[in-house]
């Protein structure tokens, strides 16, 4: 996260944190797959096709799709990387969470799971600048080998706390894959209110 200002590196980790909340319910209901972490998803769905086991395999490649689409979509809205545009995604993200609760209210789970992995695709945006992707807030291995990368670095005289946002990173969303988990046990997905009402906030309070 070298080279963007403080408040953008305090917003990627609270995104970061939100997105592990939403990845930890997820993949507690669904007992296996992710709704943020499609390397994890696209290995069991290779695993599960060699092994004939063909509902795990479609299963993750239908989350994969419909991960791929909020990433689309994300792309769409955020366009130009502006703040009325960051708002716009985050007040998207919100909004679908906020369905993904509901889900649960009115017992349709499938619209819940629907509703988490869209918006897990279109989070990705808000760091969005002129159609390139910035800091990744669902996945981790990226912000993992960057502090591997820049502990190297300072070790050859390079700047010494390099990698410590990255690190941050990670564990924003190690912090909220837990509270997460915690949430579900206590109120199932009804917890993802939690989340919608943070990314709402945020989406409010974001400065021009």
């Amino acid at each position: 996260m070298i080279g963007y200002p403080r408040s953008q590196i305090g917003l990627a980790l609270i995104l970061a944190a939100v997105a592990g909340f939403v990845d930890g319910v997820g993949f507690l209901h669904l007992g296996g797959p992710f709704v943020s972490f499609m390397s994890g998803n696209s290995t069991r769905s290779s695993v599960g096709l060699a092994q004939a086991q063909w509902h795990d395999a479609f299963q993750g490649l239908a989350i994969i799709a419909g991960f791929v689409a909020g990433t689309v979509l994300g792309a769409l809205i955020g366009q130009g990387g502006n703040p009325a545009r960051r708002r716009a995604v985050l007040a998207t993200t919100g909004l679908l969470l906020a369905v993904a609760a509901l889900g649960d209210a009115v017992d349709v789970p499938v619209m819940s799971i629907a509703a988490m992995v869209l918006a897990m695709g279109i989070v990705n945006a808000v760091f969005q600048k002129d159609g390139v992707p910035g800091i990744g807030v669902t996945y981790m291995t990226g912000a993992l080998v960057r502090v591997g990368q820049r502990i190297a670095a300072s070790l050859r005289g390079g700047p010494p706390l390099a990698w410590v946002s990255s690190l941050l990173l990670w564990g924003s969303l190690c912090c909220g894959a837990f509270c997460g988990a915690l949430s579900f046990a206590w109120v199932g997905l009804g917890g993802l209110s939690i989340p919608a009402i943070i990314v709402l906030a945020l989406a409010w309070a974001l400065p021009d």
